[in-house]
């Protein structure tokens, strides 16, 4: 609304300009008419009368005074206008730019959790939870998932298949080395991987790294809020730089989109949260 209100004035300054201008030709002309031409006694008086006219005299007045300063006068007014205006808009962009720092912050935050929380064993077959098992062939290390293909032949039950049938035997010892507790069979060319029942003990301890989880990606989030309220709190002047040029942002406009942050901040920890919960609800009732 501020930037529409603006470009308003400085075209209402440009019209005024251009009539005051266009006024001070016609009367010129006018005035010439009268030195020059032979016209008669009621023309005269017509042509003196509007130019004598209060309307008139308001406008030459005007452009007089514009005139009499230089012609510079004008154009500077036009210039400090198009720099309030320039503010105007980095001071939005100011704000868009915070918040989308903000939300790639805490978006990231929340999809290194996803990850994380993939990684869980539950008491349920997931394609996702061998995600993380790195298996070394040829000397490299490689994510198992870039070398195989896991599906879910039941609740209980998982399938690898891999690129390359060589490889077999490397991703079998790399599910076996990892802290899942599987034990996987050979079948042909693809290992089948049982999912064992959880233990209480072992359901307790994937919980609390799950609680853990919740505790950090919140924390990224809180992190990335004070850095977008930091930001903010920088580009709001103080008192005694208030008049001074440079790129800084309203009181009322920092109060603004300190709250939009505050908002977003509750919104990613609730979704951080809901997804904790769920996976807890996997883990404990299988």
């Amino acid at each position: 609304m501020a930037v529409l209100l603006r470009r308003a004035l400085i075209s209402y300054r440009h019209i005024s300009f251009a009539l005051r201008t266009s006024s001070l030709q016609s009367h010129r002309y006018l005035s010439y008419l009268i030195s020059t031409s032979p016209c008669n006694t009621h023309q005269s008086a017509i042509i003196s009368s509007f130019l004598n006219a209060p309307a008139t005299n308001f406008l030459l007045f005007g452009s007089r005074r514009g005139f009499a300063k230089g012609r510079k006068q004008p154009i500077k007014e036009q210039d400090e206008d198009e720099e309030e205006l320039e503010d105007t808009e980095e001071d939005a962009n100011l704000g868009a730019n915070v918040k989308a720092a903000s939300i790639s912050q805490m978006e990231s935050a929340v999809d290194a959790l996803s990850r994380e929380l993939a990684k869980l064993r539950t008491g349920r077959a997931s394609a996702g939870m061998l995600d993380h098992i790195m298996v070394e062939h040829f000397g490299i290390k490689t994510p198992l998932n870039r070398m195989a293909v896991v599906s879910v032949l039941d609740p209980k039950t998982l399938s690898v298949t891999p690129y390359d049938p060589n490889a077999l035997k490397e991703l079998e010892k790399a599910i076996i080395s990892s802290p899942l507790g599987l034990n996987p069979n050979a079948d042909n060319q693809r290992l089948i991987v049982p999912i064992p029942p959880m233990t209480k003990e072992h359901i307790q301890a994937v919980c609390r790294v799950v609680a853990k989880s919740s505790e950090d990606v919140k924390q990224s989030i809180r992190r990335a809020r004070q850095k977008s309220l930091d930001t903010i709190k920088k580009a709001v002047p103080k008192k005694k730089d208030k008049d001074k040029a440079g790129s800084s942002i309203s009181a009322d406009d920092a109060k603004r989109l300190e709250k939009e942050i505050d908002d977003l901040t509750k919104k990613f920890i609730k979704t951080a949260e809901d997804m904790c919960k769920a996976k807890e609800k996997e883990i404990t009732v299988g």
